[in-house]
């Protein structure tokens, strides 16, 4: 029996030697260190400064987008409750009176946002050979576990100072200021300058901003796509999570397991929902150095379009403490992120209609659609893209359209445009 892809990261040379309890096998797409004690590094750093100025009663004056933050938490009495309890709520015994990397736990709403403030004003970069991409993850993960975490967290309040957070720093990712980690990144994704779009003579690879850099396109006929009708490509470079049969219309998203849940995925909308009922869903998800573009697995037409507001730190209830909650979350965030659904009518009847929805995850998830409603695309056709932030994708069928599916292990890697079903004719 081949190995499990947590037996492959146990086993990968990278980690020997690192102790019991620090190596964190759960950690999908590389978006966190595995090992613990580089994000402990990373935080002390940081936390450090804090202190410093504190000590000297240095005044910082915060990023007016993280005043305004503050505001919200203060004059709002539910929410200034909220963000007292859900570091009072984290057990103060080992091991959650330390945060998860290792540090004292952070329990002062204030020192959140102050180290909030230094992460908009940075781009995400690699810390010994590992990348700390979710970095306010790992401020808020244990409070993001406790009840009032997720009260707070699924508050649409809260979520909208993410979002004007999140702007501000996407100014910053998207400025020429932000491409000084783009150096540090290329050695960290294999055959880089084989693959992508870039030039290999600038010290930058011709890229204009780190998020020039993170939405880079693949050389042309680097994953070449059968435009067959019979068959369904890959729409992401990405990794397989689950294939579910037999969706329900509502299902209990937050329970262990966390089914799909289709009305809540959907937003509820009455003309598409009852088509997918009882349909099957496909869902992968994509790494911190993979491509973020995505791609018509059909060819057809756009039939319509949907950005959905929703949350950006809400995780299972049934994920607990586990450092890896957000990772662990992925099918319930399916029903509560921040998602793009692109409804694709194929041109071969068999096939019929079929939803692509983008998820984005945690920091700075920003779905960009690309087509327009009546679009015509082929298979490999661009749909939108990922901007900064950990992702995820499904691809929705409805009943009447029999795949027969290519068999794929959980984690397996998937590229983009490749085979993942063939279509049984009617």
């Amino acid at each position: 029996m081949a190995p499990s892809y947590q037996q492959r990261i146990a086993s990968d040379p990278q980690y020997r030697g690192v102790p019991p309890g620090m190596l964190i096998l759960h950690r999908f797409g590389g978006w966190l260190p595995r090992d613990h004690r580089v994000l402990e590094k990373w935080l002390k750093k940081r936390i450090a400064k804090i202190d410093d100025r504190r000590k000297k009663g240095t005044k910082v004056a915060l990023d007016p987008v993280i005043q305004e933050f503050q505001e919200v938490i203060e004059s709002n009495p539910p929410i200034y409750m909220g963000f007292h309890e859900m570091f009072n709520q984290v057990p103060d015994k080992p091991p959650y009176n330390n945060d998860p990397t290792g540090k004292p736990q952070v329990r002062d709403y204030t020192v959140m946002l102050e180290l909030f403030d230094e992460i908009i004003k940075t781009a995400p970069e690699w810390e010994n050979n590992d990348l700390v991409g979710f970095p306010i993850n790992a401020i808020i993960d244990w409070p993001m576990g406790t009840p009032a975490g997720y009260s707070m967290f699924t508050t649409d309040k809260v979520n909208e100072q993410f979002k004007n957070m999140f702007d501000v720093w996407v100014t910053f990712l998207t400025s020429p200021d932000s491409r000084y980690v783009i150096p540090g990144w290329i050695p960290h994704i294999p055959n880089f300058i084989d693959l992508y779009q870039c030039d290999p003579t600038d010290p930058y690879y011709g890229f204009t901003s780190w998020d020039d850099f993170f939405t880079r396109k693949f050389k042309d006929n680097v994953r070449p796509v059968d435009l067959d009708n019979g068959s369904i490509s890959s729409a992401c470079e990405s990794a397989f999570l689950a294939r579910v049969p037999n969706i329900k219309e509502r299902d209990s998203f937050w329970l262990k397991g966390q089914p799909y849940s289709l009305a809540d995925i959907l937003n509820y909308d009455n003309t598409y929902v009852p088509q997918f009922v009882n349909g099957t869903i496909y869902q992968a998800f994509l790494s911190a150095t993979k491509y973020h573009r995505w791609h018509s697995p059909v060819n057809g037409v756009i039939e319509d379009i949907f950005n959905v507001p929703g949350t950006y730190y809400a995780e299972s209830p049934s994920a607990g403490f586990d450092p890896s909650a957000p990772d662990l979350s992925q099918a319930f965030i399916t029903a509560m992120a921040e998602r793009a659904i692109i409804y694709i009518r194929s041109e071969y009847d068999p096939i019929g209609l079929m939803a692509f929805v983008a998820v984005g995850m945690s920091e700075v998830s920003s779905c960009e659609i690309t087509v327009h409603k009546g679009d015509t695309v082929q298979k490999g056709d661009q749909l939108g893209m990922f901007h900064f932030g950990g992702s995820t994708h499904c691809l929705i069928f409805r009943p009447e359209t029999q795949l027969t599916w290519v068999p794929r292990e959980q984690h397996d890697d998937v590229l983009l445009n490749e085979e993942i079903a063939t279509v049984v004719p009617a």
